[in-house]
């Protein structure tokens, strides 16, 4: 065999490897990449402990892609922190590159407050933080990211329409060792790491977009964790700043993590 037909060899047995590498993870184990049964146990009890917390604290950085016209993608980035107090009460902040938003529910009403722009806007939505949930999404076109790990059903909402489960293992987040899951719809993919131990908490939760050019995700990571005792929720009365302007709620803009100039069907 001369030096050429060597080289010849090598790069076709270097090319075979990789397509069975590819294979080999595109098919994964079914005893270990694929047991259904064991990731609906695992998304389960997470369910259950979180429906069990009457007091929750957090803090979460969370991860924006956005596909432009040209095709570039792009990630927003911000952070923030969530209180929350079974069954009524709700406190989220979020800074970002183009607004610093506050939202606060007392059980009969929720305030959404632009910091930056020294404004805020109330309406009377009472009831329970589920309920909340639902009208600030299906009325008021105003959803809460990652609401539904704050539901006190997260079982049922999370695997509503899921056509496909996999339990891939285990992953470190924040250096907390974790389960991950991954789930598919026919509209998104969707991966949620679960942190191992007598604490099943949400440790990160990913979005994939099915029908956006090159699948752009959302991203929650969440640290800081407590509850308990160790959370301390405090006063979810609101208490309008020095000089701050109340309007109409539809007059706050750019309270989502998307700011206008990248609406959809936008200049971008």
């Amino acid at each position: 065999m001369n030096r050429a037909t060597r080289k010849s060899f090598a790069r076709a047995a270097t090319a075979a490897s990789a397509v069975a590498l590819v294979l080999t993870i595109g098919l994964g184990a079914p005893t270990t990449l694929a047991d259904e049964a064991e990731a609906k146990t695992l998304l389960k009890a997470m369910s259950d402990y979180l429906a069990a917390q009457k007091t929750i604290s957090f803090g979460y950085d969370t991860n924006l892609e956005i596909v432009t016209k040209d095709h570039q993608k792009l990630l927003l980035a911000s952070s923030g922190a969530v209180d929350l107090s079974r069954p009524d009460k709700f406190r989220a902040t979020r800074s970002g590159g183009f607004a610093e938003v506050e939202m606060v529910f007392d059980g009969k009403t929720v305030t959404l407050v632009r910091k930056d722009a020294n404004l805020y806007g109330q309406v009377d939505i009472p009831g329970n933080v589920d309920n909340l949930v639902d009208e600030l999404r299906n009325k008021y076109q105003r959803p809460v990211p990652g609401a539904d790990l704050l539901l006190s059903n997260v079982y049922d909402e999370l695997m509503r329409d899921v056509i496909d489960i996999k339990d891939l293992g285990s992953g470190i987040i924040g250096g907390t060792e974790c389960d991950h899951l991954a789930f598919r719809t026919s509209e998104v993919d969707w991966q949620i790491w679960i942190a191992q131990g007598e604490h099943p908490y949400p440790c990160r939760y990913v979005i994939t977009s099915k029908g956006v050019d090159q699948g752009p995700q959302y991203s929650v990571q969440i640290s800081g964790w407590k509850t308990g005792d160790q959370a301390v929720p405090g006063d979810f009365a609101f208490k309008a700043p020095t000089d701050s302007k109340k309007v109409d709620v539809k007059e706050l803009t750019d309270t989502d993590e998307l700011p206008s100039e990248f609406a959809i069907g936008g200049g971008q």
